[in-house]
């Protein structure tokens, strides 16, 4: 897979760590930035993580900043992306397998590299259920959508 990876400056210290860790799971891996740890908007970073997702030029996204609830909210903004805040293990599989989440966002300062890791690699493993309930909801989740435009 490909996968886009953006921080801010607050997730820039473990993106890193993460961006290594995706390569030496076999994926491909586009840093969008934060490339260092001066100030930065986190919108700006998600507008770049979502853009390569919905265009198809990446999979999947990973967003790390101080908490992953900015990067959560902004990703969120833009149609047609299921962003997750994921701190545990069991979220970070079943936000795909039930949600079809397309962005994980984790929070530099709430987890260490070990963790983010291991919820990467259950991300990154987890495919979406052909089970009609979660895909039933998925489409809620894009009428949703439509009709608050």
């Amino acid at each position: 897979m490909k996968i886009v990876v953006g921080s801010d400056h607050a997730g820039f210290p473990l993106k890193a760590t993460v961006v290594a860790y995706i390569e030496s799971l076999g994926h491909e891996v586009v840093d969008v930035g934060s490339h260092d740890d001066q100030p930065v908007d986190f919108p700006d970073i998600a507008k770049d993580v979502t853009s390569l997702v919905m265009s198809g030029q990446a999979d999947r996204g990973l967003m790390v900043c101080g908490t992953g609830v900015g990067a959560s909210i902004a990703a969120n903004k833009v149609k047609g992306i299921r962003a997750a805040v994921c701190h545990d293990i069991h979220s970070a599989h079943q936000c795909v397998e039930h949600d079809d989440v397309n962005v994980m966002c984790i929070g530099a300062q709430i987890v260490g590299a070990w963790l983010a890791n291991d919820l990467i690699k259950a991300f990154l493993e987890a495919e979406f259920s052909t089970d009609e309930e979660f895909r039933r909801r998925v489409e809620k989740l894009t009428a949703m959508e439509t009709s608050a435009e």
